[in-house]
């Protein structure tokens, strides 16, 4: 008996332009269902069906094991099509068995936990149901047009924590069996089994002003609850693009000049003082990089280096560390090898795409704006539990 992952994922969206894939808490909206499902216990497969070639690229970049694509029909792909259509395409080609059983996962639901997927399968076996949707308790009173009430007497008002609610469909997840599906052309049939999710999971990302606010009840409810251990030891980082804004200035004399940030020269400062060697690593051969960095008191400076891994395993080996203890901040494609290494991984705001997508913290700064500063405080703010928040991750 299999249990299987779906996730619909096509390139149109009429509110925000590639939903699916634009950045939430620092990483692909996509990522979160997928993540979640990846690290289920219940989940043995899980399937991105798509019609979008960028959308397949980032559900690849994050190599997750259980993740595979499908190649959708366009003609189920429309704005009118149905989740239903591309789901019955999808098991009619599958080698899929009538007892398997069929997760649809919504992308746009990031709230949805590996624990939600294995809990709901529970308690789908113990209700003995055929079928499982979640839903929210919304406390909220309803009305008809005529001006009836839908779910409460006005005359006996209750009070809020008094008042039991209602169960909404939130669109995060149904579960049911192949058979089930094939027979009844529907995600839901036959006797249905609620999973009743935490309320803040009731948000849609539908337009803009629901993301700013799904990423603040996510960082909130989710993510600052999630801990890893690792005890950073000691932190480098790129300079053009990450201390400073990636600009190139000229004087009247032709002179390349730079311009850094005093936060991120107080990053640094605090980075010593808490027993944490910062090291600066860049490709840019630059004597302005030498002397801001002694002016910073930087011992541990790189200049005019092209393989930054080669450096980074030569500090590791030098200071008896771990890939773990060590923490990266860069913004560009050179970057890449140190931050897929190292235990704790930054990017600015406007490092490219590819870099965010892998990261597990973008910051809220821009390069040269105190991306840095940000970073750091992120890891102090954590140092005294040896913990470090997920926010962002």
């Amino acid at each position: 008996m299999k249990k299987i992952g779906f996730i619909p994922a096509r390139c149109g969206s009429k509110s925000i332009p590639f939903k699916n894939i634009k950045i939430f808490c620092g990483k692909p909206l996509i990522y979160w269902t997928l993540n979640a499902l990846e690290d289920s216990k219940t989940i043995d497969k899980i399937i991105v069906a798509t019609d979008c070639k960028e959308i397949a690229n980032i559900v690849e970049s994050f190599k997750f094991k259980k993740v595979s694509i499908y190649w959708r029909n366009p003609a189920n792909a429309q704005d009118s099509s149905s989740s239903e259509s591309v789901i019955l395409e999808y098991i009619k080609q599958s080698d899929l068995k009538n007892n398997d059983y069929f997760f649809l996962v919504q992308a746009t639901s990031p709230f949805t936990q590996s624990k939600d997927f294995d809990l709901a399968f529970q308690l789908l076996k113990r209700q003995k149901a055929d079928s499982l949707l979640s839903c929210t308790r919304v406390k909220r009173f309803f009305w008809n047009e005529d001006g009836t009430p839908i779910n409460y007497d006005f005359k006996k008002r209750p009070r809020r924590q008094d008042f039991k609610g209602n169960l909404v469909e939130n669109g995060a997840f149904y579960i049911n069996k192949i058979i089930n599906i094939l027979d009844y052309k529907n995600r839901l049939s036959g006797k249905v089994s609620i999973y009743e999710m935490p309320e803040f999971a009731s948000i849609e990302l539908d337009e803009p002003n629901d993301w700013i606010i799904a990423e603040i009840l996510m960082k909130k409810n989710i993510l600052s609850k999630k801990i890893f251990n690792k005890k950073i030891k000691l932190f480098a980082m790129d300079v053009d693009g990450v201390l400073t804004d990636g600009g190139m200035y000229y004087s009247k004399e032709g002179e390349v000049l730079k311009k850094f940030n005093t936060k991120d020269g107080m990053g640094i400062e605090l980075l010593r003082k808490n027993n944490i060697v910062p090291v600066i690593i860049t490709k840019e051969d630059s004597k302005i990089v030498l002397k801001r960095a002694d002016k910073l008191k930087v011992k541990e400076v790189y200049i005019g280096i092209k393989d930054k891994l080669n450096i980074i395993e030569k500090l590791k080996e030098k200071y008896n560390l771990e890939f773990e203890n060590i923490a990266y901040i860069g913004d560009d494609i050179n970057d890449l090898p140190v931050l897929e290494k190292v235990g704790l991984s930054f990017a600015p705001n406007d490092a490219i795409s590819e870099i965010k997508q892998i990261v597990n913290y973008v910051t809220l700064k821009k390069g040269g704006e105190g991306a840095l500063r940000e970073a750091v405080d992120f890891i102090l703010a954590r140092k005294s539990t040896a913990s470090f928040s997920t926010n962002d991750i």
